[in-house]
């Protein structure tokens, strides 16, 4: 989790912007249109950016569950958040199987020149 004393009060990427006083979401430069409990999971994501967040941290601060609580709402909000961040959804959260999720800040893939394709892949497998 945020170890800084102070959280910000703001996040901003090339695509996603979140304004944690306010609860404005901007995807695109365009508003998102996000329920309560949506803005509030994505909250607890975007402000552990990069740290794993366990099902059952989630579960507590967005809805008030105990861990003993066996629920796929937590699931079902997630698969909610990345089709809203279209085509990025699945770069931004990550499922930790078995654990929790991850928010990743976005980060233009790195460019590689073609004649080098497949030497990467040779060396990858």
């Amino acid at each position: 989790m945020q170890t800084n004393s102070t959280p910000p009060a703001r996040y901003q990427d090339q695509h996603l912007g979140f304004d944690f006083d306010s609860g404005a979401v901007w995807f695109d430069s365009q508003p998102m249109t996000l329920t309560r409990k949506e803005q509030e999971l994505l909250a607890a994501l975007v402000r552990n950016e990069g740290e794993i967040v366990p099902r059952e941290v989630l579960l507590d601060q967005v809805w008030g569950y105990s861990p003993e609580c066996r629920t796929r709402t937590l699931d079902v909000h997630i698969r909610r958040l990345r089709k809203k961040l279209a085509g990025l959804g699945d770069r931004y959260i990550e499922t930790i199987f078995g654990v929790g999720y991850r928010f990743q800040r976005f980060r233009e893939p790195r460019y590689v020149p073609a004649p080098y394709l497949p030497a990467l892949a040779m060396a990858s497998a």
